[in-house]
């Protein structure tokens, strides 16, 4: 039987690689982690990963850090390497105080939903590119999706937002690992940048610097975080100011054509208005003209129904400790562990904890639980998810699943 020092031994070091795996780091075997670089950039300590100083000593490196090191200089013999893409030439240095980065030092990013995309967004990616300077930016839509809050999935919406912000086209990324904030951050530090511009609305801003701040040097390690408001958002105003994708949603709920047209960049042609139109209809689940029955304001729109969103909160029909909900601006997903008045304290599973506003949230559906359970009693039997699918090849004694082609698989199974 194991001792309590033993349990609290395991405890820690598995908390430790459970950070690790998220940030992409592997050990070495000896307590270190290194990154996709070989470069070892955090050790463990006490159970937690501990980032080193950027300016260790090439002395203070272990034994397999050095050993990956003269592999990369070919000074090792063994089998061939892997030639590496030549590094980008850099600029040359500005002088101190100017605040100007060499190539490829500062990244500008932007996070957000963009469900469904609005003439309101295109502000925000036009506040970022002229944050970035010319410099690298890279515009990131989130992965959620629901019926209520999230109609489009994610490849819809960033078909439709390449169409909608076609100056953007390149610098809009779908990649399904950007699952939140963290990842973004975490990979850019790992991707090499130095510092990171984070572009978003007035009304998350305060949200974003606390997070984005509170973690740096745990999860990541830049030098400087800067995060940017694209401007102040009137929900009262007119145009642009006051679009949002809440509004769109309420169009689409009141079957109202018109409304939802005036919320999309004045370029869209109508047939792909009505397409995406239609498009959040059908993620919504509903019928045309009977759109009204299907949800209640406050659950489609909550910005615009506060009233009943508080109501419903109250009487703790939502959001009660221990659910799972969902950070609709940064992606976390967290178990509640405190209600306050109009707010919810949240923990995530890497212990991060993070302050959400019940406008701001919605149930985790676990549409991408990959984990055999749900939790320590209940196994994982949501259909569609890596966990379901562990836990039906376990059951049949499959171990791995080879050379699936779904395409042959639907053609050889299609009715004739």
């Amino acid at each position: 039987m194991k001792n309590l020092f033993q349990f609290l031994a395991e405890a820690g070091a598995s908390q430790a690689s459970a950070q690790a795996t998220k940030l992409n780091l592997k050990s070495d075997g000896h307590g270190s982690w290194l990154d996709s670089r070989g470069n070892i950039v955090a050790t463990t300590e006490k159970g937690r990963l501990v980032f080193l100083d950027k300016k260790k000593k090439a002395g203070d490196e272990g034994p397999v850090q050095q050993m990956a090191k003269r592999r990369a200089d070919d000074r090792l013999a063994g089998a061939p390497l892997q030639q590496k893409a030549p590094p980008k030439a850099a600029k040359p240095e500005e002088g101190e105080g100017e605040g100007k980065e060499g190539e490829g030092d500062t990244l500008t990013t932007a996070f957000g939903r963009f469900n469904p995309p609005t003439s309101g967004h295109e502000k925000l990616l036009q506040a970022a590119r002229k944050a970035a300077a010319g410099g690298q930016l890279k515009i990131y839509p989130s992965r959620s999706q629901d019926p209520k809050k999230n109609p489009l999935d994610p490849d819809m919406k960033i078909s439709y937002m390449k169409k909608m912000f076609s100056d953007f086209e390149e610098e809009i990324i779908n990649d399904s690992e950007m699952k939140t904030i963290f990842d973004v951050l975490s990979t850019a530090f790992e991707d090499g940048y130095k510092n990171v511009n984070i572009i978003v609305g007035a009304d998350r801003q305060a949200e974003f610097e606390n997070l984005a701040q509170k973690y740096n040097g745990e999860l990541y390690d830049f030098d400087n975080i800067r995060v940017i408001s694209a401007g102040v958002r009137d929900s009262d105003a007119e145009g642009v100011e006051g679009m949002s994708a809440s509004k769109l949603r309420k169009a689409v709920l009141d079957d109202d054509m018109e409304g939802f047209k005036k919320g999309t960049p004045k370029g869209l042609k109508d047939a792909d208005v009505q397409a995406l139109f239609d498009a959040v209809r059908t993620g919504m689940n509903a019928k045309k003209k009977k759109v009204k029955e299907s949800y209640e304001l406050w659950e489609v729109a909550p910005r615009i129904d506060q009233t009943g969103l508080r109501e419903n909160y109250i009487k703790k029909n939502i959001f009660n400790i221990g659910d799972l909900v969902e950070n609709l601006n940064t992606g976390l997903v967290g178990r509640i562990i405190r209600r306050g008045a109009n707010h919810l304290i949240c923990l995530t599973t890497e212990q991060n904890m993070f302050k959400s506003w019940i406008k701001d949230v919605m149930e985790y559906t676990e549409v991408r639980m990959k984990s055999r359970m749900r939790d320590k009693n209940h196994p994982n039997t949501l259909v569609g998810t890596t966990g379901y699918l562990k836990n039906a090849m376990a059951a049949t004694g499959t171990k791995k699943i080879k050379n699936f082609d779904i395409k042959e698989f639907l053609n050889k199974y299609r009715k004739k």
